[in-house]
């Protein structure tokens, strides 16, 4: 295109031009990515909900009141060290079930996936089995 200004003609055309791909800085020079410890406790609690026949209490005043509830997240706890994480998790658990095989597939699963989203190793992950459910959908199905 053209256009006239002042008596000059000018070419107001632009060339498209594919821009040049960046080369990515080298590693040590890129920058960090922290996650806190909070954040990796609360990943680690929607993934372990992610297990069925896990769940953890819900409601209640310190305790008292609480319900068992297979919807709700387990409570975890997470300390880091570096780039290693310790996790302390209190769940509940359907019954009967064979607890090892269960307590097993569990860390097995959050520590997979906990590893996977946040890049930091899971060195430790203590389960506390603090209640089984024996009116669960289990039984049910074993009847």
């Amino acid at each position: 295109m053209n256009s006239r200004s002042s008596g000059v003609l000018m070419d107001t055309r632009t060339e498209a031009t594919t821009p040049t791909p960046r080369r990515a800085a080298p590693e040590e020079q890129r920058g960090s990515t922290n996650i806190p410890a909070k954040v990796v406790a609360k990943i680690a609690e929607q993934v372990a909900a992610e297990v069925s026949n896990v769940g953890a209490a819900a409601g209640g005043v310190l305790g008292v009141g609480a319900r068992r509830d297979f919807d709700a997240r387990p409570t975890v706890e997470c300390e880091l060290y570096g780039h290693v994480a310790v996790l302390r998790m209190d769940v509940g658990m359907a019954f009967p079930t064979n607890l090892v095989a269960a307590a097993r597939s569990l860390r097995e699963h959050v520590r997979d996936r906990v590893e996977y989203l946040t890049g930091l190793e899971v060195g430790r992950l203590d389960i506390q089995i603090s209640w089984l459910n024996p009116e669960s959908r289990v039984r049910s199905e074993l009847r």
